[in-house]
């Protein structure tokens, strides 16, 4: 949720600025890239507080720690794929694509 509400943040810099300069008539690419600058200058500037929220969400979410996101029917698969190995041990699984026999 933080790193959502930082973005917002960031695009709600970005977006008026983009108008202003595209309205000042300096270009649609020269307009993007001075509403980048600036937005990403404000936005280190006097919102540190909200980007290092962010910063720790996502090193929260990709540092392995994080529980997985799934949806009640990926679990339920996932439980009757486990029971269905663990009755059939003879059952050999493969992501190989090699190992796959074309039809």
């Amino acid at each position: 949720m933080a790193f959502l509400k930082y973005s917002l943040i960031r695009l709600a810099l970005f977006a008026p600025l983009f108008v202003l300069f595209t309205f000042l008539g300096l270009g649609a690419l020269m307009s993007v890239i001075c509403a980048a600058l600036i937005a990403f200058a404000l936005s280190y500037l006097f919102f540190q507080k909200q980007r290092d929220e962010a910063a720790a969400a996502l090193h929260h979410r990709f540092s392995g720690k994080a529980k997985p996101l799934r949806s009640a029917g990926e679990v339920q698969d996932a439980h009757a794929e486990d029971a269905l190995l663990d009755a059939n041990p003879d059952v050999i699984i493969s992501n190989d694509m090699k190992d796959r026999k074309r039809a």
